[in-house]
């Protein structure tokens, strides 16, 4: 369990809402289950100690510890897409903890996820002093969605330090395309990235480094993009070799 501390700030990352004063702090918990390897996510305001976990999966007593350790009320349950790796847990942890669960709209109809407290998100909202702002991303799957919470941006299987997530085919590369286009010119530079994988950096890299060396941050057009995402001669032991 990695805890990154909350840090006072006068700007926001996310260029249009420039309302951040106060920093949530970001527990980031590393799961595992058989060769799945995932990041969950503890997002605490540090006022209130209300919080929201992302993506929770695999591991449910890491998930009770660390919000035992960090004195953490769980308020909501935020999932990027309906992905088993990323939804593993969220019904067990909605019931445990008495939140619902929000997903887009979009994932929860073309994926057919339900639970009992799901909840479609439509628009920004806040938990305790937490503006938690959605961004939606198509292309990994049709519904995927980022969060952006003070300072840092949750992305889920979008945007990894060192690549893109998996496209199933060319119609969804031009949707990657088009999600990837909207975080580079969206958020600020400074921003901490918090991927749901990790293939050699750690979780919190900042969205400047990203811009520089991410190859699937530099391609000009939807065309480029597409041909280089969906090349020929990927398997399932190379789809992560980003070079």
């Amino acid at each position: 369990m990695i805890v990154h501390r909350a840090a006072h700030s006068q700007h926001s990352p996310a260029q249009a809402e420039p309302d951040v004063r106060q920093q949530p702090e970001v527990t980031v918990l590393a799961m595992q289950h058989l060769h799945m390897k995932n990041y969950n996510y503890l997002v605490r305001d540090t006022d209130t100690s209300d919080a929201v976990i992302i993506d929770p999966a695999w591991e449910i007593d890491k998930i009770d510890r660390a919000i035992v350790a960090t004195n953490s009320r769980l308020r909501e349950i935020l999932l990027t897409h309906a992905h088993s790796d990323h939804v593993h847990l969220a019904r067990e942890v909605s019931e445990r903890y008495d939140c619902p669960i929000r997903m887009s709209k979009e994932e929860i109809a073309s994926s057919g996820y339900d639970a009992p407290r799901l909840r479609p998100i439509d628009g920004p909202w806040a938990v305790g002093k937490m503006r938690i702002e959605p961004i939606l991303t198509p292309g990994h799957t049709p519904g995927c969605i980022c969060y952006v919470i003070g300072a840092n941006l949750f992305t889920g299987d979008v945007l990894f330090a060192e690549g893109c997530g998996i496209c199933p085919n060319d119609q969804a590369a031009y949707a990657m395309y088009d999600s990837l286009s909207e975080l580079k010119h969206r958020i600020d530079p400074s921003t901490a990235v918090y991927p749901g994988h990790s293939y050699g950096d750690p979780p919190g890299q900042k969205m400047e480094r990203l811009l520089k060396q991410n190859i699937y941050l530099q391609f000009r057009t939807p065309e480029s993009f597409v041909a280089f995402r969906m090349r020929s001669g990927q398997s399932m032991t190379k789809i992560f070799d980003f070079r």
